[in-house]
């Protein structure tokens, strides 16, 4: 407002920053997610027990060394899975058959301003879960190798890949059969996507498909490098690259906001 005499005061309408938008956007949408019980489930809870049961007690052959060394970059791929895919399709849909994302999209805040604050939430809520899950991994004895710089590129790709096909399933499904196929999808991957069990339990014919798969690349890729101090896994960043382009394209043409 602008002063025109004592006490006196003329409106000033008009949108607040864009980035202000952003951030507040992103701010209500963390604080959301991490009220919401089902959320906490799959983003924290299940990764959770999942690295402390199976990295106590000697349930599934993972090789050589600690289970722990083995476990913690599978868990790791796999809250990112948890937060990017299933947790933000699931939300996002139920957003959309409520009508939220046509309210919000008639305001100040544009479209892709509004995909952007649901992708920066979807980044704080890693980085909680992954310091959650590192922390927990050390007091197990984990003992991880590698470049930084090369484990962040990998949780990069792997978010924007996920966060995609969440984006693309969420706007082209109805809120109910998003909430059945994000679910499958996860306890699908969870088995079959080099988690838990390793690759070479498969038969050759099922490693090369699941091999191609966003959470056995993500998977793969934090083992070589935390586990094996392996240099740049090249294969994998490109299975991630290529996953995330396709998803996040597709995701941009097809998404419908009602």
């Amino acid at each position: 407002m602008t002063a025109t005499g004592t006490g006196t005061y003329t409106p000033r309408p008009g949108a607040a920053p864009l980035p202000r938008m952003i951030a507040a956007q992103a701010a209500l949408e963390t604080r959301m997610l991490l009220r919401n019980g089902e959320q906490l489930l799959l983003t924290v809870v299940i990764p959770t027990l999942l690295l402390v049961l199976f990295g106590s007690v000697d349930i599934v052959d993972t090789g050589e060394g600690k289970a722990v060394d083995f476990l913690a970059p599978g868990v790791l791929a796999l809250a990112v899975m948890s937060t990017a895919f299933t947790g933000q399709a699931i939300a996002t849909g139920f957003e959309r058959r409520y009508g939220v994302l046509k309210l919000l999209a008639s305001s100040p805040l544009p479209r892709w301003g509004l995909m952007t604050a649901k992708t920066l939430s979807v980044l704080v809520t890693e980085v909680l879960q992954i310091v959650l899950l590192t922390v927990i991994a050390f007091a197990m004895g984990w003992s991880p190798h590698g470049n930084p710089f090369v484990v962040l590129l990998l949780l990069v790709l792997g978010t924007a890949a996920f966060s995609g096909l969440g984006l693309l399933m969420a706007g082209t499904l109805k809120a109910e059969a998003t909430l059945a196929a994000a679910n499958l999808v996860f306890l699908l991957l969870l088995v079959g996507g080099g988690v838990i069990v390793p690759l070479e339990k498969f038969p050759d014919a099922a490693q090369t498909v699941l091999g191609l798969l966003p959470l056995a690349a993500l998977s793969d890729g934090l083992r070589d490098v935390l586990r094996h101090g392996a240099p740049t896994p090249w294969g994998d960043l490109g299975i991630l690259a290529a996953w995330a382009v396709a998803g996040l394209a597709a995701a941009g043409r097809l998404f419908r906001w009602e």
